[in-house]
């Protein structure tokens, strides 16, 4: 037998494996628009599943700023930022990037990335880099996203980081494991919205534990930015907070509805990003027209339009926690844009998915490892784009289909 062919059995051998344990994963093609209405397989489609949370991805402004951004710019951008491929355009996005953060943060600064993965990956394994090798411990939030699990496993590969894992429901833990940590780097790694859960991490308190125990807390808001704080500005501006400590990392395909991450810090801290971030040195930049078509997300959000469209994100919010009620599936409590759903088992929630696009919305089954097991899911999320009536829909349905999936289940 062959290498190759010994390499393709396994392969074959592993997806089967999964589909046995319903934990194969599809892709599903939209022939239209980021909405909260779209088209697949030619049927429309309401989708709740989108983190499109402030609904701009379909903007008509920002549809011009990019196509205004491809004739100034150009589609590319030709190299590295180190190279040559750092812009006007991202240079303006970068100020009005660390201007978002400049109450929380002193000195701040922004560096924008092309991805969240990259920004985590770069700031995580970038920042251990200030210490000697094996003089570094890193916390991490058992929740966290994969990739700042990812930036956190490559980090300790790398430098013999001490890496802990601690629970961001029980912070007398951390700070007991803090108190016997002697390394004269620490770092405390957690989202900002667990984005399987949508609860919010206690920042206030990091903080205060950060302070007693000399430690940096690097927070990624992926799924806060833009739907936070009064003015869009994310987890900080919630909580009021400041600190010199914050390493913060913003996402720009979310609630911003374009592309992009970003991020922000105490100048000293970006500067050495740019100097040892290796996935900031070896990417070819976001094409500009992406930086200059946020640049006008960003005017969005933090003006009239984001504040009245904060407002119906919230009030939708309020009308689930009013209206949607179970007899036998758990309702994760969250105040944020994301409403899980947990069911248990995969069948279950591959069942109730299955339903749901029968009815006519796209809300796809969560299961392991995406999260833990025995926790699989239907990710509720909303937008600004939708309406109470279409809210008041889902839930009926939903209620309907919880009936249905249970007496399934129990034949």
């Amino acid at each position: 037998m062959s290498q190759k062919f010994s390499a393709l059995q396994m392969a074959k051998d592993q997806i089967d494996d999964l589909d046995s344990k319903l934990l194969k994963r599809k892709l599903r093609t939209t022939k239209s628009a980021c909405d909260v209405e779209i088209t697949i397989d030619d049927r429309q489609l309401k989708a709740f599943c989108s983190n499109d949370y402030l609904g701009l991805a379909n903007h008509p402004n920002l549809v011009e700023a990019l196509a205004q951004g491809a004739k100034q710019y150009g589609v590319g951008s030709g190299a590295s930022h180190l190279i040559s491929g750092h812009s006007i355009a991202h240079d303006l996005l970068e100020k009005k990037l660390a201007s978002f953060q400049s109450q929380h943060i002193p000195n701040t600064r922004a560096l924008f990335f092309s991805t969240g993965y990259l920004a985590n990956m770069a700031a995580i394994t970038g920042l251990v880099r200030l210490a000697a090798s094996g003089d570094v411990s890193i916390y991490s939030a058992a929740l966290n996203h994969a990739s700042l699990i990812d930036g956190v496993r490559l980090a300790s590969a790398q430098t013999k980081a001490t890496v802990a894992i601690f629970d961001h429901q029980n912070l007398d833990a951390l700070d007991v494991m803090l108190s016997k940590d002697r390394h004269s780097l620490k770092i405390i790694v957690l989202d900002g919205v667990f984005s399987m859960d949508g609860d919010i991490a206690p920042v206030s308190k990091l903080i205060e534990i950060a302070n007693q125990h000399n430690a940096l807390l690097l927070i990624d808001d992926a799924h806060g930015f833009g739907a936070l704080g009064q003015h869009g500005h994310g987890i900080l501006e919630q909580f009021n907070v400041h600190s010199e400590r914050i390493i913060y990392i913003g996402t720009l395909g979310k609630a911003a509805g374009v592309s992009g991450a970003f991020v922000c810090a105490s100048a000293p801290f970006v500067e050495w990003l740019i100097q040892k971030g290796r996935p900031y040195i070896y990417s070819t930049a976001t094409p500009p027209a992406i930086a200059h078509t946020v640049l006008k997300s960003l005017e969005l959000i933090e003006g009239p339009e984001g504040i009245r469209r904060r407002q119906q994100l919230n009030q939708l919010i309020t009308v689930w926690h009013q209206e949607m009620h179970f007899s036998h599936w758990e309702k994760v409590p969250s105040c944020t844009a994301i409403q899980p759903i947990i069911l248990g088992s995969n069948a279950n929630a591959l069942a109730a998915a299955k339903l749901l696009d029968e009815a006519g919305y796209w809300i796809p089954a969560i299961r392991p490892p995406t999260v833990p097991i025995g926790s699989a899911r239907l990710r509720v999320t909303f937008s600004a784009n939708h309406s109470i009536e279409d809210l008041s829909e889902l839930i009926h349905t939903l209620k309907i289909i919880e009936q249905k999936v249970i007496k399934g289940s129990q034949s």
